[in-house]
């Protein structure tokens, strides 16, 4: 079976977050499971920089503009990165200028990236064409969209990754992307009156996937789907909730070259020898117990709680670090959390990978106050290396950590702490539940080898993606007819 995934991110050649780790994951992961994943990835100058073994340019005559296909290979998977440099050679991010502001011309960007997309579902590239299209948030929304308009017989899964972010453009946009008039509408990608690209995809896709499935069901509340509640209630019958894994190669603190003491979930002792090694590093005092933050900087994160609750975890006798990067204005409220705490908070503001792994290797606790969280990764890294985590009960957190109440701690089954308010006082309650355990050294010890042993791995998940792709090329999906009943409500 042949999928096509459509990502605007892939770990290791260009990534802002958790999209792409999962979109470079998924290619050796789903090869397990017969299916053979090819990705189609946006040709920014990072990514040209960083891909090998790239063949030669094949051209592409699109609506939105003259680009090429350059066919590579990435961590033993095959990549087309889409060349266009007048849309992709610029300084700055994947979606934002040097300046911090989105590119203004966004919509084409991702759009183009559509319409390649769907020419490979249509003709094929290089004499190979797939049976299935998988589209990754916004900003490959319109592929479906696109699918549907051609007659392109492909069916099509559009995942979201996280809500919050819909690709709205003013609706002076629509003419420039050559679908049908009759698409700007309430069923297609009309979304207040403006363009929506994720409603494209949520509308037209034949199955939809979100990355837990605490999130899929949270989705058809309004406070949790930012306006498209109504939407996947509707859709409800073909959303599938799946969640996320790691890669657990990557992430194996017995093979780990990026941290100093490796271990196994039969020698988690070696866990203080990194702590000590943390410690030092950011000059904290020593033997104290220690909680981490590895995340955006954000509100969605929940980290200004966090830095709320700063002076409460210091009092408690916790040393606190934070890795991350994100709003100017917690950047600046951490390095005063510093300031206010030298010896006993630790700050780190940037994305530094092999730092990462050592917090995950050395602290007692990560700390993950979200608001909402889709799936989350950094808990499930947490999970592999005995960092307990102390989560907010929301999305994926609640789907990958059991939390540690009596009933589970009596069965010997519990992995983390589920915050039992989202709130400052809330996260100062959970980290006296996790003195108490830490006070227990037999059940530390047992929630630590849980928390390792608990299966994080891409397997299971690969597996249910491998049966939604038989089961639409099987013709189990979203029939086309009930597209076409849609587009005759469009008149």
């Amino acid at each position: 079976m042949k999928v096509l995934s459509i990502t605007s991110e892939m770990y290791p050649l260009v990534k802002t977050g958790g999209l792409a780790d999962v979109c470079g994951a998924l290619p050796a992961a789903l090869s397990q499971q017969g299916v053979e994943m090819r990705v189609l990835l946006p040709g920014y100058p990072s990514v040209l920089a960083a891909a090998r073994h790239c063949g030669g340019p094949t051209p592409l005559d699109l609506p939105l503009g003259p680009a090429a296909l350059r066919r590579c290979t990435v961590a033993g998977a095959t990549v087309w990165i889409l060349d266009a440099p007048e849309l992709y050679d610029r300084p700055g991010g994947p979606y934002q200028a040097a300046d911090g502001r989105d590119h203004g011309d966004n919509w084409k960007r991702f759009g183009l990236l559509a319409q390649a997309a769907a020419r490979i579902a249509a003709k094929g590239a290089e004499g190979w064409r797939p049976d299935i299209v998988h589209a990754h948030d916004w900003q490959a929304g319109l592929v479906p969209a696109y699918l549907s308009a051609n007659a392109i017989p492909a069916p099509s899964v559009q995942t979201i990754h996280n809500i919050a972010f819909p690709g709205r453009f003013p609706a002076g946009i629509f003419g420039s992307l050559g679908l049908p008039s009759g698409f700007f509408d309430m069923y297609g990608v009309e979304f207040h009156g403006d363009v929506s690209f994720l409603k494209a995809g949520l509308y037209f896709a034949d199955a939809i996937t979100t990355v837990s499935p605490t999130y899929a069901e949270e989705l058809t509340r309004p406070g949790f789907a930012h306006g498209f509640d109504g939407l996947i209630r509707d859709r409800a019958a073909d959303v599938t909730g799946i969640l996320n894994g790691i890669d657990t190669a990557e992430w194996d603190p017995a093979a780990d070259r990026l941290i100093g003491r490796r271990f196994t979930p039969r020698s988690p002792g070696r866990r203080t020898e990194n702590r000590r090694a943390l410690g030092s590093a950011f000059a904290l005092a020593e033997d104290s117990p220690l909680v981490s933050v590895i995340s955006r900087l954000t509100h969605q994160k929940g980290i200004d709680l966090i830095f709320e609750a700063a002076d409460d975890i210091v009092a408690r006798g916790f040393n606190l670090i934070v890795l991350g990067t994100g709003d100017p204005a917690l950047e600046t409220a951490a390095h005063a959390v510093a300031t206010r705490h030298p010896g006993r908070v630790g700050v780190h503001i940037g994305h530094d990978e092999a730092l990462a792994h050592r917090i995950q290797a050395g602290t007692d606790a990560l700390l993950v106050p979200s608001r909402f969280e889709p799936c989350g990764l950094t808990q499930l890294c947490a999970l592999r290396y005995g960092a307990l985590p102390v989560v907010a009960p929301t999305g994926g957190l609640i789907d990958s950590v059991i939390d540690a109440t009596p009933a589970s701690l009596a069965a010997g089954v519990a992995t983390g702490i589920h915050l039992r308010e989202l709130s400052a006082r809330g996260i100062g309650a959970a980290l006296d539940r996790l003195s108490a355990i830490m006070a227990d050294p037999d059940c530390h010890a047992r929630m630590i080898r849980n928390a390792m042993c608990a299966d994080v791995s891409w397997s299971a998940s690969a597996a249910r993606y491998a049966a939604l792709y038989a089961g639409l090329v099987a013709g189990r999906g979203r029939s086309r007819d009930s597209l076409s009943l849609s587009a005759a409500k469009r008149g």
